[in-house]
């Protein structure tokens, strides 16, 4: 496929204050897929979109490039000019097609391997099937893409174990509270390490999570995005006295003490996962009586073994992109020449059903559906030797591949359906 293009910014060369600016919501990106279903320039759109990465792949004869990042800029009232500096394009369709795999599957997300993009990259599929915006071309690079997906879960230790601190510590939390019914999980500070441990949570079964933060619009503005609990940053020992699990990251040393923690009147069990340099729960909290104490180091360590499973598997992960990249590509040649097939066989199952026609009324019933199953298995034996032909040539040579091509046309007289 020629004509697969794609723009992109991510957090590879574009900083977190500007990522910010160009992201894309839901109702965003629906929004540009509804302004691109009236224009014939572009035939089929998919947008990604995530806090570390904004990108449109699209199928046009031309390069819309300037034309995406311009609507996207109108879309987030940023000037264009900032745009420019961030955005790149790419109208090399099989880099393009390596670039949406390598990104659905995980390969280039900040933390090795994140589970949440390929679940992002459905979700904007969905979206882009919604609008009518994926044609024949996306569906099967999607699905192979979700085929490849499999294979690397079945196959690879890829997504073994949580890569990254913040999902460490949402893995600990599922397992500490393996044997509580509806753990309370409190989580306080929402700088970027709390936030995405947040949004971690949203992967596992735990439903009653509270967030706080000492600036209250910023615990407001992600429990619209999650649907938490939210409570006053005042309310904190009331809440942290419910809590079973206490996610700190606040950047105040020591602010969690023997001296204000055993005042919660911890009955049998409370775990404090501190995710704060310098740590945020003091040295020797963790020997209150029930307290469990989970330091930056400790999850660390954690992480740090998954991910040295998953940098190990990349290689894997890489060879199975490859297979599945030639096989759909192989598959994409051959359907270039599907009309001509199927004008072939309509052409020559014109002509034998006229033939069989003309001996009807002389053959008994009997006779005749012999007729029918000869004369079928015949035109099926000699349809399979150009057929085999044509999609050899393709394989092998392009030019090779249409010159055989035109030459079936014009000797069977084909009408091929555009």
């Amino acid at each position: 496929m020629k004509d697969f293009k794609e723009v992109r910014l991510s957090y590879k060369n574009t900083p977190i204050d500007v990522r910010g600016k160009f992201s894309l919501t839901q109702q965003e990106c629906e929004e540009l897929l509804k302004d691109y279903q009236s224009d014939d320039r572009i035939n089929e759109l998919l947008f990604v979109s995530t806090c570390n990465r904004t990108e449109a792949f699209y199928v046009s004869d031309e390069d819309m490039s300037v034309d995406i990042i311009q609507k996207i800029s109108n879309k987030k009232g940023v000037d264009i000019k900032e745009a420019v500096k961030y955005f790149e394009s790419d109208c090399d369709p099989l880099q393009v097609q390596n670039h949406l795999f390598r990104v659905a599957l995980g390969l280039e997300a900040q933390v090795v391997g994140d589970i949440q993009i390929s679940n992002q990259v459905k979700r904007a599929y969905q979206w882009t099937a919604d609008y009518n915006m994926a044609g024949q071309y996306l569906h099967r690079l999607m699905h192979t893409i979700f085929n490849a997906n499999k294979r690397v879960q079945i196959e690879t230790e890829f997504r073994d174990g949580a890569a990254s601190v913040s999902y460490a510590a949402v893995e600990m939390i599922d397992e500490l509270t393996l044997d509580i019914t509806d753990p309370k999980v409190l989580v306080v500070g929402l700088g970027e390490i709390g936030t995405d441990a947040v949004r971690n949570l949203q992967n596992t079964d735990i439903s009653d999570v509270t967030i706080m933060n000492r600036t209250l619009s910023v615990a407001e503005e992600l429990a619209e995005d999650t649907g938490y609990n939210i409570r006053a940053f005042e309310e904190l020992w009331h809440a942290a006295k419910e809590a079973d699990v206490i996610i700190s990251s606040l950047p105040i040393a020591d602010y969690f003490n023997v001296d204000n923690v055993k005042d919660l009147d911890i009955l049998a069990f409370k775990c404090f996962l501190d995710l704060s340099v310098p740590r945020s729960v003091a040295e020797d909290v963790d020997k209150i009586p029930g307290v469990l104490v989970y330091t930056v180091d400790d999850i660390n360590a954690r992480a740090d073994k998954a991910l040295e499973r998953r940098l190990n598997s990349i290689p894997k992960v890489e060879a199975i992109i490859q297979d599945s990249l030639v096989e759909f590509n192989k598959r994409s040649k051959e359907m270039e020449y599907s009309p001509i097939i199927k004008g072939l066989k309509n052409t020559l199952e014109s002509i034998r059903e006229k033939e069989v026609l003309k001996y009807q009324g002389q053959l008994s019933l009997k006779e005749q559906k012999q007729v029918d199953k000869i004369t079928k298995n015949l035109l099926n034996k000699i349809m399979k030797v150009p057929v085999l032909q044509l999609k050899a040539s393709a394989s092998a040579d392009k030019k090779e591949g249409e010159k055989m091509g035109q030459m079936i046309s014009e000797l069977f007289n084909i009408d091929i359906e555009k």
